[in-house]
């Protein structure tokens, strides 16, 4: 369910979980820049380690800040546009208005397209990873302070004339791009700015960051953008609009990415330690084109092949449920600030799910865990459906009771179960299969087909709902619903239009079909994967 728009669109969160093997939440964070790991590792100083030992993560704080910070960052624009969709199903846009928006969410499951250009396209005199931070996230700033002007206009109605869904698309869609891009330089500076014994704080930071910076641009903003909960909770004077409008955001933000990134540009110098070291390390990685041909040779292998193919379909079954479900709820009635505000209670168990989980994924066949999760996934899907089918039944003048709440914070717990029992066990299939020659381009690689998984069926679920969806008008003979035109004649002419068959519904009952045959006749076939020898696994072409 999309109580915040997704919480699976949240690109760096779902990427990276925080889970107990600390090796592999090193080379996931490590994304195209392995070699800057193998260069840091072996031309450390001795001397120099030694004094990081001792110091531990106390004579680093300054970096671990920093990184906490850039991540903090990235995690804005992010927020933002999983608040959108929220903003404009507000605004009675069609779903396939909702499906447009929804490609802003792709730029993080499509990003080792140009990754190996970021980690080997660079100004050695400015810094390896300062020469794509500092521009991407001035970019960034500049894209909200300009939106900060401009978005009331595109997110405003005019009789027949609903929100620019495709200005906000490619906006929203560049600064999800910056922000991928961000990632990683980010990523990739985060191996040379802190010691090897402190390289696994990256991750940390990348899953706090995000989550914090995806938090204050979603649910805090959500929160204090509404005059309703503002004047509930806030005010002793009711207002008619929130604290914060989406223009005072972005604006406000806009500024705090320009100065912070001068801040970083004149201030942080990279590799400060190469200073005391007798070597400096080596930081060119291979060549651009070798890079995208030896992503090409792992595809081949008829084994990751096959994963991969597995991966781009697993998600079909789940798509209406994740997509639709949050949106159809705020249709129902439901303030889209409550449903953002439901994901806070789920924070403390998104971080202590991966902890519990990995614990049964360590073995040599992580994948039983999802399989075993796959149907139950399924049938948290259709309790969704029932949820949206309920929810206008209990809707009062004041608004919706307690306890409907609680039935809705108790099934977002369990799909939020249901999706780590199968993502944790995925990702600690990743790093089992990865070869160790190419950890870092290989892991990528299939974290990336994970996401790219989740997005695509996400937005074809969204186009659908409108074509299967069919009113009629009653009170207004020979008049139809077919259109938005069609239905605004209807009511001109004193009828109403009446939903007789929900797309949704359709679109429910159809995923769970599909997810019960991928199950039965490919989730078999994705167990017996682990069945495969390691040298099925590894690319010769590397070695």
């Amino acid at each position: 369910m999309e109580l915040s728009n997704s919480i699976t669109h949240k690109n760096g969160r779902q990427r990276k979980p925080a889970v107990s093997n600390s090796d592999m939440r090193a080379r996931e964070s490590t994304l195209e820049v392995e070699d800057d790991e193998e260069a840091l590792l072996q031309n450390s100083n001795s001397e120099l380690d030694t004094a990081k030992v001792s110091n531990g993560i106390n004579g680093e704080l300054s970096n671990v800040a920093l990184l906490l910070f850039l991540y903090v960052l990235q995690g804005i624009p992010l927020g933002l546009a999983g608040s959108i969709p929220l903003i404009m199903q507000s605004k009675n846009v069609s779903y396939k208005d909702q499906a447009y928006f929804s490609f802003v969410f792709w730029p993080f499951s499509l990003k080792l397209l140009w990754a190996p250009l970021v980690d080997s396209l660079y100004l050695k005199r400015f810094g390896r990873r300062k020469s794509w931070l500092v521009p991407t996230q001035y970019l960034l700033g500049l894209f909200m302070l300009y939106l900060s002007f401009a978005v009331d206009s595109m997110l405003q109605t005019d009789g027949q004339k609903g929100p620019d869904v495709i200005t906000l698309t490619a906006v929203f869609f560049m600064l999800a791009f910056l922000a991928a891009t961000q990632d990683i330089a980010v990523d990739g500076w985060a191996l040379t700015m802190l010691s090897r014994e402190n390289v696994g704080y990256a991750s940390t930071c990348n899953s706090v960051g995000q989550t914090a910076g995806y938090f204050l641009g979603n649910v805090l903003f959500l929160a204090l953008e509404s005059a309703d909960f503002c004047n509930k909770y806030m005010r002793f004077e009711p207002q008619e609009r929130g604290i914060v409008t989406l223009s005072d955001f972005l604006f406000f933000w806009g500024i705090v990415f320009m100065v912070s990134t001068t801040l970083v540009a004149v201030l942080k110098k990279e590799n400060v330690s190469h200073h005391h070291t007798k070597k400096k390390p080596k930081e060119e990685t291979q060549g651009v084109m070798e890079t995208y041909k030896l992503l090409l040779s792992i595809i081949k292998m008829p084994t990751v092949f096959t994963f991969c193919v597995l991966l781009l379909t697993a998600k079909i079954g789940f798509s209406a449920a994740d997509a639709v479900t949050g949106l159809k709820l705020m249709e129902a009635g439901v303030p889209k600030e409550q449903l953002a505000l439901l994901a806070v209670p789920m924070v403390p168990l998104q971080i202590l799910l991966p902890l519990v989980i990995s614990k049964y994924t360590a073995g040599p066949r992580p994948l039983d865990i999802f399989y075993k999760a796959f149907p139950i996934r399924l049938l948290i899907g259709l309790e969704y459906a029932l949820l949206v089918w309920w929810t206008p039944s209990v809707r009062q003048d004041q608004g919706f009771p307690l306890y409907y709440y609680a039935v809705v914070l108790l099934s977002y717990a369990a799909h939020q179960v249901a999706v780590y029992c199968m993502y944790v066990p995925c990702m600690a299939f990743h790093a089992k299969v990865s070869d160790p020659v190419i950890g870092g381009t290989y892991m990528t690689l299939l974290n990336t087909l994970t996401n790219l998984g989740r997005n695509w069926p996400s937005t074809i679920a969204l186009w659908l709902v409108d074509p299967l969806t069919f009113k009629e008008c009653q009170g207004a003979p020979g008049q139809t619903c077919g259109s938005a035109e069609e239905a605004g004649l209807c009511v001109r002419e004193g009828g109403v239009c009446v939903t007789t068959l929900n797309g949704y519904y359709v679109e429910s009952v159809v995923c769970v079909l599909i997810g019960v045959c991928w199950w039965i006749f490919l989730g078999k076939k994705m167990k017996r994967l682990q069945d495969e020898s390691p040298s099925a696994w590894h690319c010769r072409v590397a070695k």
